[in-house]
């Protein structure tokens, strides 16, 4: 099969299977030769900065010389992004040699009675094979949804669990709480494993001490007493560490995520624990200060950014890192009709100093109708709400009226993908 057709059947597995449970998952693994087995699994999940702290243990694992697997979601542009080998997305060969192996298990499975993997599921599968037959040490993973009922939960051992912080996202399927969403995080922590997390709050934080003290596993909570912000430069954010262990440097991220510094600090301390007096922190500020996660307050053009900011804290976190005041700032937002999107509307309304708001629909079934996220944004601002019903129609109006303003565009990261899409076909 070409590339296009096993990323047209992977796009379409959604329209014939669901989701399978974690024991499932399990044999789906068996299936494929239990790949897992050959590889040091860091499984990291949490709310919001799973993605960057997946980044960044990678490009820290990298300066140390170690061979590693990271698998993120979701994709911004194309399935590859996924699936990325020592640094390097997977290659289209490398891609469909890996489907093709996860097809044969598959198709075995079927012929037994058993149920096909979920789209999440079957690209797992493919990312543990490719780790594995690539023979890479570590494997980063980051969960999808939850943590305790995921597919990457099949993995049984891994080497550390990590919990970025905790918010309001997926209530309909983790809880209204935030004792019952950190739970559904806190599954992951497995007995003996050790365990890391980003304090968020008093009621989320409660949940993983327990989980971890239940479970016999050494837990390190990492708080904003750990770091302080020096400030932002030349596009870099800057921070100390309270720690030692890191002296006294400044270290550096290329973003202006206000967010960050911690997330990029629990990394750091994952690392000061695998490799203890034998790492090399200052390759890890070399690493960090030279690596891009795309969709974080990403930069594609001069002043036009994206932000995969997509529930409340990821909003409140936004507002925070962006500079208020002197240039206008214009939101582009757009979002799927499952989240809380009018109480991101409210807060950007409130908190926003914002001379313009577009908002659009997304071309998926999940997208939410333009005309309604126009009604909602007029309610919480008395700034210029733009309905435009296609992201071509919002981004190519946001660059006839830029001038001078900075762009955010952010409420989905199906938005920043489209939006970064665009900009690669030279839109």
């Amino acid at each position: 099969m070409t590339y296009q057709q096993t990323a047209d059947y992977i796009l379409g597995i959604p329209k014939f299977t669901r989701k399978n449970d974690v024991a499932q998952t399990k044999i789906f693994l068996e299936y494929l030769g239990r790949p897992q087995d050959r590889l040091k699994v860091i499984h990291v999940a949490g709310t919001n900065g799973k993605g960057s702290v997946c980044a960044y243990l990678d490009g820290m694992l990298r300066s140390e010389g170690k061979r590693t697997g990271l698998f993120t979601s979701p994709h911004l542009v194309r399935l590859n992004e996924r699936i990325v080998l020592d640094g390097e997305q997977i290659s289209d060969d490398g891609f469909c040699a890996a489907f093709e192996k996860t097809m044969e298990a598959v198709r075995r499975m079927e012929g037994e009675g058993l149920p096909h993997p979920s789209f999440f599921e079957f690209l797992f599968g493919m990312a543990m094979y490719a780790f594995a037959q690539a023979e890479m040490e570590y494997a980063v993973l980051e969960t999808g949804l939850g943590g305790r009922l995921d597919a990457t939960s099949a993995v049984e051992r891994p080497l550390i669990c990590v919990i970025t912080s905790i918010g309001y996202d997926h209530m309909q399927y983790l809880g209204d709480t935030l004792e019952e969403i950190a739970g559904e995080k806190a599954g992951i922590i497995r007995p003996g494993v050790p365990v890391f997390f980003s304090s968020a709050s008093d009621e989320s934080d409660s949940v993983i001490l327990r989980t971890a003290r239940e479970k016999k596993s050494f837990c390190k909570k990492i708080g904003k007493d750990a770091f302080e912000i020096l400030g932002i430069q030349n596009k870099h954010i800057a921070f100390s560490c309270s720690s030692a262990y890191y002296g006294t440097t400044t270290w550096k991220l290329n973003n202006t995520g206000i967010y960050q510094p911690q997330n990029a600090l629990l990394a750091m301390e994952v690392m000061r624990y695998l490799f203890g007096e034998e790492g090399h922190p200052d390759r890890w500020r070399e690493a960090l200060a030279e690596l891009k996660w795309e969709g974080r307050m990403e930069e594609l053009l001069p002043d036009i950014y994206i932000d995969g900011a997509h529930n409340i804290s990821a909003i409140e976190a936004f507002v925070e890192s962006v500079p208020q005041g002197g240039a206008g700032n214009v939101v582009l937002f757009s979002a799927v009709q499952d989240k809380d999107y009018e109480k991101m509307a409210a807060y950007l309304g409130r908190n926003m100093d914002a001379e313009l708001y577009i908002v659009t629909h997304i071309d998926d079934a999940r997208g939410e109708d333009a005309e309604i996220l126009g009604e909602i944004f007029r309610k919480y601002t008395k700034a210029p709400v733009e309905v435009k019903h296609t992201v071509w129609e919002a981004f190519t109006f946001v660059r006839e009226h830029q001038e001078g303003r900075r762009i955010y565009c952010l409420g989905s990261l199906y938005l920043a993908g489209k939006i970064k899409e665009l900009i690669q076909e030279g839109i």
